[in-house]
């Protein structure tokens, strides 16, 4: 049928049009086809000179069943914990990953610690960081590693045997010690340099008052930091159990 696809036949017939140097237009008239239907026809298979109809008919066979995709399955809309909303809390957790790479974070790091951090339990296992995130259990496993040695996760065993990696309300103090402890090195290496270079020269100068800045900074937020450590462990007016909710279990998000 012309607009149809073309049959086994009909190539055969176009087959004998090239070897008969009969123009593509003739051999439409023939087909009853549009010209440009052979034209195209003869070009995606292998051009005038190297047309074979059996070639070209299966190759149109098999074109066909890679098009055919089964139909997609209707999933149940997400359905999150205390009525939250499952777009709002998308977009804020892009947010939040944003903020974090901002100060710092590498881009999986920081979505591994909003995941945890916007999950009521605080710890996820691997295997749900992994369907939540929809990346590999490696990057899952390195974005692990690099928080633990960042003092912003800890991993423990559930009852279950599996492990699973936390944040806690302890989890910001000891990291933002570390960091105090890290940045005090500084002040180390500044002042070794005040000995090198020759006290009271402009560069020994200079050392010398990066360490006094730093090492200001550095242990006025440690005394803040000790100040305010009962403010993680507040718990908002209204907080309801965790196991109080109604919703059942988290869905990932």
């Amino acid at each position: 049928m012309p607009g149809g696809r073309l049959t086994q036949q009909e190539r055969q017939q176009i087959a004998l049009g090239l070897v008969d140097d009969l123009a593509y237009a003739e051999i439409a008239r023939r087909l009853g086809r549009p010209t440009s239907t052979v034209t195209r026809e003869v070009m995606r298979n292998g051009g005038p000179t190297a047309y074979r109809a059996d070639l070209a008919h299966r190759a149109t066979e098999q074109r066909a069943q890679r098009r055919r995709k089964p139909a997609p399955r209707k999933t149940p809309p997400t359905r999150l914990p205390h009525g939250r909303d499952a777009e709002e809390v998308r977009r804020y957790e892009e947010e939040f990953t944003t903020v974090l790479m901002g100060s710092g974070a590498p881009r999986m790091m920081a979505r591994v610690m909003v995941c945890l951090y916007t999950t009521d339990a605080g710890s996820l296992t691997a295997a749900e960081l992994v369907q939540r995130l929809q990346v590999s259990p490696a990057s899952v496993s390195k974005a692990i590693a690099f928080l633990e040695e960042q003092g912003l996760v800890r991993r423990e065993r559930d009852e279950r045997r599996r492990e699973r990696y936390i944040v806690d309300d302890d989890v910001w103090y000891q990291s933002m010690l570390a960091s105090a402890r890290s940045t005090a090195q500084l002040v180390v290496v500044a002042r070794q340099g005040v000995g090198v270079l020759g006290p009271g020269t402009p560069a020994a100068a200079r050392l010398e008052n990066i360490a006094r800045f730093v090492d200001f900074v550095t242990e006025s937020l440690i005394r803040a930091a000790e100040q305010a450590r009962d403010i993680l462990y507040a718990k908002p007016a209204g907080t309801e159990p965790e196991d109080s909710a109604g919703t059942g279990p988290e869905a990932p998000q």
